[in-house]
């Protein structure tokens, strides 16, 4: 059972000192450290996730120093658990999966979450429905306008190939087939 301790501050001008200091008093065998803004991909946190073993604790100072979001916290939590690992935060003392209250607080957590998810994914296709319904059209713009398309129809029609009419409107042969199918 190993204590792995993560490390990060978001600009080259700050300083990990305090948080080395604080992970070694609490007896971290191996820390990970990152100068980086918590919104960048993180390579050393990927790091610390990776090596954790069963058992073993990944150790943090502060919430803010590992996640952006409740949401991030919640999937690197998972990320833990699911490597059979436990996690604590020195300084939220309720951030401790090691102890009963701690699981409640993060089941808790994540079942809020979870509700939330489910309440953005309902109002986001309510609105796709209403926008649909206005006539507003999803995905990408068509190569070609309508007038170009009813030109390329009519050239087809009267025996041009589609490769020469893809050619003239200078778009993918299988744009014109599309085209001709509907």
């Amino acid at each position: 059972m190993t204590v792995i301790g993560y490390a990060r501050v978001s600009t080259t001008g700050q300083t990990l000192a305090n948080q080395d200091a604080a992970l070694a008093a609490a007896g971290v065998a191996k820390v990970y450290r990152e100068k980086i803004s918590g919104v960048k991909k993180r390579p050393e946190l990927e790091c610390a996730l990776g090596a954790l073993k069963p058992g073993d604790t990944l150790l943090v100072c502060k919430l803010d120093r590992l996640a952006r979001s409740a949401m991030d916290l919640l999937n690197i939590l998972d990320r833990v658990g699911k490597a059979g690992a436990t996690f604590k935060s020195l300084g939220e003392a309720w951030a401790d999966t090691t102890t009963p209250v701690g699981r409640l607080i993060t089941t808790v957590l994540s079942g809020v979450a979870e509700f939330e998810r489910e309440l953005i994914n309902g109002r986001t296709a309510e609105g796709r429905k209403r926008a649909k319904a206005e006539g507003i059209r999803f995905g990408r713009k068509p190569k070609l306008t309508a007038h170009q398309q009813r030109e390329a129809l009519a050239r087809l029609e009267a025996g041009e190939g589609v490769m020469a009419v893809a050619r003239t409107y200078n778009v993918h042969h299988s744009t014109i087939s599309r085209l001709a199918a509907v």
